[in-house]
């Protein structure tokens, strides 16, 4: 009798501690937002593409795709020998123009002696001094050549406008730059947002709520929105606007181009859910770790509904309100008895 119990206990044991070894959640009835999901897509806020200035070859590259830089940083370098020679002769403009307007003031300064002691006429005096305000003009224009051309000098140090991530690398080491060829293309991933294209027939009851959530299929990320805003005008075409969705400045692992899903709360309804973390897919199948009366974890096919808001799934068919479902399905599969003998 007691070897019988014995061997019951040990049966029992696998079920128990698969039972205590990962979380379960109920399955409840919960208030949602009622959504109308859209296909979106992440941008950068601010996204630049940094060009040439200066005519020259590409002498170095310091970054390629997917480097961080920040403001200021150096991110590659054109020759510069051309533009030095044209700093250095607009310099020597800029003596020369200097040179001939201290000639013109001794000039105009005798003639002005001259005219006291009656030897020239008025006339002299005002041509030299018309000669000296040329040169006085002369040098302004030479120096605002040089002054220029040291400008453009400091062009051959290509410079990152703001702090980000290196998204496009255009060109290759050795290849001539010219003003106006793209360099890099960069964006600042701390200012993210999403663009969705919306039907006019649900602008109203989105702006009514202000609400949304940003979902990213391809990671399963949840992002929150800061801030939702519709464009003031319409594609005459698909009859829809253009809404904005700013992201908080937390959102992290997202880039522009990404494949995003926008969540618009447009209502709200008690629905039937689960933890999204409790569904998984086999094969074509989707369904959840149910844990029966007797503690062991059985898998549950389901029919799933949209999703209801960050962490949960509707459910429209399979589980029941107050039974448990595994949140680590992996780990319960592994100790479902059914699955351990090989069944589906």
């Amino acid at each position: 009798m007691l070897k019988r119990i014995a061997h019951a206990l040990w049966l029992l044991m696998p079920a128990a501690a698969a039972a205590q070894g990962f979380p379960t959640a109920a399955v409840e009835y919960r208030a949602v937002d009622q959504t109308y999901a859209t296909e979106a897509v992440v941008e950068a806020v601010r996204q630049s593409t940094i060009s040439a200035q200066v005519i020259g070859r590409i002498v170095e590259l310091r970054v390629d795709v997917g480097d961080p830089v920040k403001a200021g940083q150096v991110i590659a370098r054109i020759d510069e020998r051309e533009a030095a020679q044209a700093v250095a002769t607009t310099q020597a403009r800029v003596a020369q123009a200097r040179a001939n307007v201290e000639n013109a003031r001794l000039a105009l300064e005798r003639a002005r002696r001259l005219l006291e002691s009656k030897f020239v006429s008025q006339a002299a005096v005002d041509s030299a001094e018309a000669e000296f305000k040329a040169a006085q003009a002369q040098l302004l224009a030479a120096q605002a050549t040089a002054g220029q051309a040291t400008v453009s000098k400091g062009h051959s140090t290509v410079i990152a406008p703001f702090s980000g991530v290196v998204s496009a690398r255009h060109v290759e080491l050795g290849e001539m730059a010219a003003p106006g060829k793209p360099l890099f293309t960069a964006f600042d991933p701390a200012d993210m947002r999403v663009i969705a294209e919306v039907p006019q027939s649900q602008i109203a009851r989105i702006k009514a709520t202000g609400r949304a959530s940003v979902e990213i299929p391809s990671t399963g990320q949840w992002l929150k929105v800061a801030t939702v805003t519709i464009l003031p005008s319409a594609d005459p075409r698909t009859h829809s606007n253009q809404v904005r969705l700013d992201l908080d400045k937390d959102s992290k692992g997202v880039y522009p181009g990404v494949y995003a899903r926008a969540h618009f709360a447009v209502g709200s309804a008690r629905k039937l859910v689960v933890p999204s973390q409790a569904v998984i897919r086999r094969s074509e199948v989707v369904g959840v770790y149910v844990i029966d009366d007797k503690g062991k974890p059985r898998f549950r096919q389901l029919r799933l509904g949209e999703a209801a808001g960050e962490g949960y799934r509707e459910v429209l068919a399979g589980v029941a309100p107050g039974e448990k479902v595994a949140l680590e399905p992996v780990k319960a599969g592994m100790a479902s008895p059914v699955d351990r003998a090989g069944g589906s």
